[in-house]
C-alpha cells in the first residue's frame, strides 16, 4: 500500500469537507472519539473480567473431588 503524502491528505480532507460540510465535521469527529473511547473501555473491562476469573479459578480455591466425597 503506497504512503499518503501531504497533497493526498489535503485532497481527502477537501472531499470530506465538501461532502459533509463544515458544521458536521466536529460532530462526526466527536462521535468517532466517543466510539473509540467506548471500545477501549470495553476492551479493558473484558480483560479485567478475564483476569479476575482466571485468578478466582485457581486450584487452591477450587474444592477437590476427594474432599467432596465423605465416607
Amino acid at each position: 500500500m503506497p504512503n499518503l503524502g501531504f497533497q493526498e491528505l489535503i485532497v481527502i480532507f477537501l472531499i470530506i469537507l465538501i461532502l459533509f460540510g463544515a458544521k458536521k465535521i466536529p460532530d462526526i469527529a466527536a462521535g468517532l472519539g466517543r466510539g473509540i473511547r467506548d471500545f477501549k473501555r470495553a476492551m479493558k473491562d473484558t480483560g479485567d473480567e478475564i483476569q479476575k476469573s482466571a485468578t478466582s479459578d485457581t486450584p487452591a480455591n477450587k474444592p477437590t473431588e476427594s474432599s467432596d466425597k465423605k465416607e
